[in-house]
């Protein structure tokens, strides 16, 4: 069952909120990708606007996860164009997009198990040589998520699948990233932590100033907090549109949304 999350219901206030970053804008031009003789994408052309939240919806095989692998240069696109703020970062190494402000939280979460969630939070600024500015981002994500304030010192495997997503999130939010990459945060969740990262994502886009593209099989929670969404098939986008739109669209409703 999809969680509903309620969008007009605010978290916690964030404390002390920093600077708001500069939002990326990035762009996907007749991307194709292929996996040997396998066309994983044909032609996918996609826009997130700066500072918007975007959503990519899509069956299982649809191409979601390869989408976000041509974006972070882990897979090779065969064709077509990716560009981060007009500039062309085609097959740019993931970790100098991440020194572009581009941060992703996989699919699965892939914490570190035996590091405690100190260190897996400090991992994510391991690009960072502003310690100020690392010990204040480090107290706005554990102010962010108070569960692992608590267990600051645990292992990470100690933790619960919802918990360990906080983890992976927040390590993402160390990196201070322009451009967040979500894929699939609400796979294997708990409806109470799932409600709780749906409001993180609005939060880290409007009190952040941080432009999201949202990777997801829940497809009611993500049409309902993203302003902006493609349905992908088979490696094509089929449909796109407002997503409040396509919450009341009969093929989205039928395919995606159990109506």
């Amino acid at each position: 069952m999809n969680t509903v999350v309620d969008t007009n219901t605010a978290a916690d206030t964030i404390a002390a909120p920093a600077p708001a970053a500069t939002p990326a804008h990035l762009e996907l031009q007749q991307v194709s990708l292929n996996y040997g003789q396998v066309r994983a994408l044909q032609d996918v052309s996609l826009r997130v606007d700066t500072g918007s939240v975007v959503a990519l919806i899509g069956a299982n095989g649809a191409g979601k996860s390869s989408t976000l692998r041509a974006i972070t240069g882990l897979s090779s696109v065969h064709q077509g164009q990716v560009l981060l703020n007009g500039s062309n970062v085609t097959g740019t190494p993931a970790h100098k997009l991440v020194e572009m402000g581009v941060a992703m939280v996989p699919e699965g979460r892939h914490v570190f198990p035996f590091m405690s969630i100190k260190d897996n939070l400090l991992m994510g600024a391991y690009t960072r040589a502003d310690k100020g500015g690392i010990a204040a981002d480090l107290e706005r994500v554990l102010t962010r998520f108070p569960r692992l304030k608590e267990r600051f010192s645990q292992q990470a495997s100690s933790l619960s699948g919802g918990e360990q997503q906080m983890v992976a999130i927040g390590r993402a939010l160390m990196a201070k990233p322009r451009l967040l990459l979500l894929d699939e945060p609400s796979l294997g969740i708990a409806p109470q932590f799932i409600r709780q990262i749906a409001r993180t994502i609005l939060e880290i886009n409007r009190d952040d100033g941080v432009t999201i593209m949202l990777v997801e099989q829940n497809s009611r929670m993500a049409l309902m907090i993203s302003h902006y969404a493609y349905i992908l098939a088979t490696g094509r986008i089929e449909l796109e549109g407002a997503s409040r739109s396509l919450l009341d669209h009969p093929d989205i409703k039928r395919l995606y949304l159990g109506a």
